[in-house]
């Protein structure tokens, strides 16, 4: 089979090698698309994310669809939970198993991801996928899981105002869910030109560039902010952090969605707790979230398509971590089977 991995920052090859061999609980499953995310790209020029490094050649992509080679449900198309929790501790016997301390993750640590052809994956952790769904639509079913997640901790009820302080591909679905539950000021910020237009045509009712830079600093003049209910940072940088906080009412919430390059956050302190502000950090999608996603997309309450900016066949590995790493377009999708 053919796979792409990356051996150090920006130095991503590609190999054959053999066939995986599917367990006794495994599915093999030959992969059709890859969606690569923000932290693909932390991966890709940092060579690490967080407190996670490369330590050994590894295979990236965890937003995957592909279809079920073997067995009596060979033929199936599925979506992929990227995350493996051990399943016994106290966090997997509640609704915390995304946050289990064992977890794998594909495409992350020592657990390699979607960008091969083959791949074998727990049964378990596969979700049918409908026909009005296709593959490389697919491929954003895990981001969807993401954006959900983050607008259940936002409690988001209708008529609530919000705002989304990055509008990259979660970003804009989190737009689109917003929509869907009942909030009708929608204000998103980002500073690339066409980001700012997806944002409105996915349901923003206003949009504008940041106010503070990359780091919070040198922030210039601007008209003043509303005064929202909730705030969803997802750009990982603090000067979106301190926009939101700048952008937010007394007593709202705002949830860090977005992963920073250097593991550390900072914020204005005496402002978020004039305001009294409660702040909470989402982490990936729960496993009750991509259903939640399939339904969505496949009933049309959500727009996937039009996310999609470019795709790639694995040979082309290099050009979309290309894409990826110059913020070109919106998401970049990888077709190992193609």
């Amino acid at each position: 089979m053919k796979v792409a991995r990356l051996h150090a920052p920006g130095d991503i090859r590609l190999y054959d090698e053999a066939e995986p061999e599917a367990g006794p609980e495994d599915e093999l499953i030959r992969v059709t698309a890859v969606g690569l995310c923000g932290s693909d790209r932390h991966w890709f020029i940092e060579g690490g994310i967080g407190d996670a490094v490369l330590s050994r050649p590894l295979v990236l992509g965890h937003e995957i669809a592909g279809v079920i080679e073997t067995g009596p449900q060979r033929g199936q198309r599925v979506s992929i939970d990227p995350a493996i929790p051990c399943g016994i501790c106290d966090l997997c016997t509640t609704d915390l198993a995304h946050l289990c301390r064992d977890l794998r993750f594909a495409g992350h640590g020592t657990t390699d991801g979607g960008l091969r052809t083959l791949m074998a994956w727990p049964r378990r952790l596969l979700a049918l996928l409908p026909e009005t769904i296709d593959d490389i639509e697919a491929a954003l079913l895990e981001p969807l899981g993401v954006a959900l997640h983050a607008a259940d901790l936002g409690k988001v009820e209708p008529g609530m105002s919000a705002g989304v302080f990055g509008c990259g591909p979660i970003g804009l679905l989190l737009i689109q869910i917003l929509r869907q539950l009942g909030v009708n000021r929608i204000l998103g910020t980002d500073p690339l030109p066409g980001r700012l237009a997806a944002a409105r045509a996915l349901g923003a009712s206003e949009i504008r560039p940041p106010v503070a830079g990359r780091n919070g600093s040198d922030v210039a003049a601007g008209p003043p902010w509303p005064q929202l209910d909730v705030a969803f940072e997802v750009a990982g940088e603090d000067g979106a952090l301190h926009d939101a906080i700048a952008a937010m009412r007394p007593g709202g919430r705002v949830v860090l969605v977005g992963i920073p390059a250097s593991d550390l956050t900072s914020f204005p302190a005496s402002i978020a707790r004039r305001k009294g502000l409660t702040l909470l950090l989402s982490r990936r999608m729960r496993a009750s979230d991509l259903p939640r996603a399939i339904e969505l997309a496949a009933t049309g309450h959500v727009d996937l398509r039009s996310l999609i900016s470019t795709r790639h066949s694995l040979d082309e590995v290099r050009a979309a971590f290309a894409n990826l790493s110059r913020y070109e377009g919106l998401k970049v999708v990888v077709e190992p089977s193609r």
